[in-house]
């Protein structure tokens, strides 16, 4: 394993790795010692939960920014009116407990309709590991919520995870998730299989209801997140990290019909990163008027691990770019009309740093700056074009959601 992959640590998932750790630390029998007498085993420690701040943002027209959270079995949405200097109190969207995950890159997400109803999806983890499946819940008020509903019809207790939301220009709503009821079907049939698969449903009633689930495509990374944008012509494009024959972890790009069926999939990005894991590091996507599709995402290049900005092209990658330092992860980027903005963490060895690289010429060049730093635990940022421009978004566990306008 190169130095950088090691760094990612708990990140890469590697299940080998993990049993093999379990095994090493089983705590050995008593033996023949009479129960009365067995010697006193050490109490296993308890780690305790990482912070769930996994936490998502949408603007409204009128400048109104939500934002969903996690707290216990209750996925929150929050409201701002001054671009996250201040929220109002948050409201339920599951007004019956359940779990909800809220880690990185699997969190709630949220997103408007056309009607002005928020929506808003997330991953309700099953009993088995690595299971789950992906739930939606509308509020046609923008603050009650109808009760959640589960997105697809199959109810295996598989991998249904990672869901991605998206309203289109025509008030379509896509959801898009990591399913592996093809992978459990390779299984059973003893066959080989890739990776995980893409599967997508589109409500043409602004959410009240979903056709039935449509498959994008075979082998994606088991559980890097799906980017979702639209294209200048009002459909989906889906960008995510891929697993090409034989073990190269690049990235794919689908267009979904107004069925939610891909018209082609074809290679995104050429780094060549053979790794049998997976980064939990996935990519994002914006397109610009003029069709430029700019997307960052982090892959392995000549042995080095780094974050990269490239403008996607058919058949390569214009003007690729490493963007922040060897410790840059969980990039995101945003367009408003020529300005190009991407925001990232980054340690410097001592506090976690909000960065950010602003472009007002579509990507040629770029000029970077610090926004933030927190000695805390610390979501993934994000970056949102407005009415009011280009805006960072940021949740630490010391500072809370803050806005930082671009």
């Amino acid at each position: 394993m190169n130095a950088y992959a090691g760094h990612l640590g708990r990140r890469i998932f590697a299940p080998a790795l993990v049993l093999g750790a379990l095994a090493a630390v089983q705590v050995p029998d008593a033996g023949a010692h009479d129960a009365a007498y067995a010697e006193p085993r050490a109490a296993k420690p308890v780690r305790a939960e990482r912070p769930q701040l996994g936490t998502s943002f949408a603007l409204a027209s009128d400048g109104t920014l939500y934002a969903t959270t996690r707290e216990g079995d209750y996925v929150l949405l929050h409201k701002s009116r001054d671009g996250g200097a201040s929220w109002s109190l948050p409201v339920k969207v599951n007004a019956e407990p359940e779990p909800i995950s809220a880690d990185g890159e699997n969190r709630p997400k949220v997103a408007l309709a056309r009607d002005g109803a928020v929506l808003v999806s997330w991953t309700r983890p099953l009993p088995k590991s690595y299971t789950g499946e992906i739930r939606f819940a509308r509020a046609d008020d923008g603050h009650s919520f109808s009760a959640p509903t589960t997105v697809h019809r199959d109810r295996s207790e598989i991998t249904h995870r990672f869901d991605s939301l998206l309203v289109t220009g025509s008030g379509r709503v896509f959801v898009t998730w990591i399913d592996k009821r093809d992978q459990e079907a390779a299984k059973a049939a003893h066959a080989e299989y890739r990776g995980a698969a893409i599967y997508a449903a589109v409500s043409d009633d602004g959410g009240r209801s979903f056709a039935p689930e449509v498959k994008v495509a075979d082998h994606s990374c088991e559980c890097c997140r799906i980017a979702l944008a639209e294209d200048v012509d009002g459909a989906p494009l889906v960008l995510w990290r891929h697993v090409f024959e034989p073990n190269e972890r690049d990235h794919a790009l689908a267009k979904l019909g107004a069925d939610a069926a891909p018209d082609r999939v074809e290679r995104a990005t050429f780094d060549r990163w053979k790794i049998d894991g997976c980064p939990h590091h996935g990519p994002s996507l914006a397109v610009a008027a003029d069709g430029t599709r700019h997307a960052v995402w982090f892959n392995q290049r000549a042995g080095e691990g780094r974050v990269f900005y490239g403008r996607l092209v058919p058949g390569g990658v214009a003007g690729q770019r490493p963007v922040g330092g060897e410790r840059a992860v969980h990039a995101d980027l945003a367009v408003a009309g020529s300005r190009v903005a991407i925001v990232w963490r980054e340690f410097d060895g001592e506090a976690t740093g909000l960065h950010a690289m602003v472009s007002e010429d579509g990507g040629a060049s770029f000029t970077a700056r610090l926004l933030a730093r927190t000695v805390g635990a610390s979501d993934q940022p994000r970056v949102l074009a407005g009415a009011g421009g280009l805006s960072a978004f940021w949740r630490t566990a010391d500072e809370g959601m803050k806005g930082y306008a671009l």
